[in-house]
Formats: structure tokens, sequence, C-alpha cells
């Protein structure tokens, strides 16, 4: 660790998918340990995804700045190989061929989702957009990523899913693509091995990000009002805990001990000590343990 705190000081992240919600809570957080962060996404100052909601990755960079790290946006759609290409061209150019942490955060999927119909009475195309939206970006990215790592024999891989059992997650396509990405961890982390590089995936626990405050008409700094329309969103955390399981995972110098598993903020707060924004140390698990085992049953084993 450096002396000032900042123990990623002098270190280069790429946070693909970093326009809010969990990536943008990570990519803060390793600003806030003093990382150059590049922060991908599709909404921009320039015009908004097809999501059409309003946060941006100019914003999410200039909150990296202002942690303490320095935040570079660059627009990119992590479907278009290309454009993949371009940005990993342009970090390897501006930062003498360094990538030390990627994150896989690039999701998409909620409007997706469909939670009411089995497989058999979903929309195909829809699905399969889903998967493709929420895995593939997710391999384009390492494919073009990954070699500035190898060459420098170090580095840790990011994969953020959505639990990390195999339980099932409530949906076809959803389940299919959180477990997916859950694989792609575990692939490249055997490949990775021989090269001194981690991959792991994370999960949040109930994650308080924008979209989730919309949904229960609050904001984070009355984000408690919720509680009444929802008793579990009272042990809800916010993106800066996912974020902060990241940033100790990367300055942990013992990361390889970890690679290829499927973690959780849950299990990691206990073992780095770390808070969220509000000080508390939320741990869904255990709620999940005490309050919902009895109707939806366990939560599941780590993979």
């Amino acid at each position: 660790m450096t002396t000032d705190g900042r123990p990623l000081a002098g270190q280069v992240a790429l946070v693909a998918g970093g326009t809010r919600g969990g990536g943008r809570g990570i990519a803060m957080e390793l600003g806030a340990a003093g990382a150059t962060v590049y922060v991908t996404g599709r909404s921009s100052a320039a015009g908004r995804s097809d999501l059409d909601r309003p946060e941006t990755i100019e914003e999410t960079a200039e909150r990296v700045t202002a942690a303490g790290g320095l935040g570079v946006p660059v627009r990119t759609d992590h479907s278009r190989p290309d454009e993949v290409r371009a940005l990993v061209e342009r970090i390897a150019a501006e930062q003498d061929g360094r990538l030390d942490v990627l994150v896989n955060s690039v999701w998409g999927g909620d409007p997706l989702t469909d939670w009411a119909n089995p497989l058999w009475e979903q929309d195909l195309e829809t699905g399969l957009r889903l998967v493709r939206q929420a895995v593939e970006t997710h391999v384009i990215t390492s494919r073009y990523a990954l070699p500035l790592m190898v060459s420098r024999k170090s580095g840790l891989v990011v994969e953020v899913t959505d639990g990390n059992t195999a339980r099932y997650r409530g949906s076809f396509f959803y389940d299919l693509a959180k477990s997916a990405v859950i694989r792609l961890a575990v692939a490249q982390a055997a490949e990775l091995r021989p090269h001194g590089i981690a991959a792991v995936a994370i999960t949040p626990g109930f994650l308080r990000s924008e979209a989730m405050l919309e949904h229960f008409g609050v904001t984070e700094s009355n984000w408690r009002d919720g509680v009444a329309q929802d008793p579990d969103f009272a042990h809800s955390e916010t993106p800066a805990y996912l974020g902060r399981a990241v940033a100790a995972l990367a300055a942990d110098p013992h990361v390889m001990a970890k690679t290829g598993r499927a973690l959780a903020t849950w299990g990691l707060y206990r073992e780095y000590g770390f808070t969220d924004a509000d000080g508390t140390q939320p741990d869904f698990a255990a709620h999940w343990a005490e309050n919902l085992e009895e109707r939806y049953g366990p939560l599941g084993d780590p993979l």
C-alpha cells in the first residue's frame, strides 16, 4: 500500500459498463484507491443509449476524478468488436501498454428480461438479445483487453454478476446470462493462471442502484422510505459497497488465491473490513438465511 492510503496509485483500470449502478460504484472506488479508470458505455453526453437513462460515462469519470483517481470516459458499444479494439488500442497507447484491472460490468438487460413467462412463452429474439448484450459483450472485451495483462504477467479480471450460486434466478434468459458470466470468470481463470493473472466473478446483494431508487420513488438521501414497500430493501447496499469489494481485491497481493471463484460483497467485507458509504456492513446472505430461506429455500452454496 502506498503511504497516502491509495493502494492503486499508478494502476490502470477499465470498467466496461461503468455508466451507472454497480459499474459506476466500482469505477469510483477504484478511483478513490488512486487508479486511472477508463469508464466506458453507450450513454454519454453525446447521446443516450436505447435504455434512455440520464446517467453518462462523463459523469462517472468526473466522480472518479473527484474521488482521487483519474477518470477517462470513452464512449464504447461493447457489442461491436471494432469499437472495443479501438478502445484497447487507445489504452495501450496512453498507458504504455499497461492495464491492471479489467471489470466486465456491461448489462443493460433489465428491459429485456421477462419475469412473467417460462422459456416456451417468451419472445425468442428478445431473450437472445439479452444474452448477446450481457454475455457476448464480456467475451469481446476480454478478447481484446487481456493481451495487455498477459504481456505484463499481472492483473485482475472481474466479472460482475447477480448471485454466486447455482440457484435459479427467476427467469430463463436472465438466469442463463448471470450464470454464464460466472463461467466466464472460471474459464478465464484457468487460461490466465499461468500468466499470474486472477479472474473472479462478484455479486452485490440487494443493490440500491439508480433504477432501484426510482422503482421505490426515493433518492439515496431518503431511501429508507422505500422499506415500507419492501422490508427487504432495508438490507440493500449502495454501489459503493460493491466498488470497495473490487478495490480491495485489486489491492490484495494474494488475490490469486481467489482466482476462479464466485465472490460476494457479503463475504468479502468480513475479510477486508470495508463498509458501505454510510459506515454499515450489509450482509444480504445473513438476511436471507434469517428471513427468506423458509419461504424461498436456501440461497445456495457459493460456486
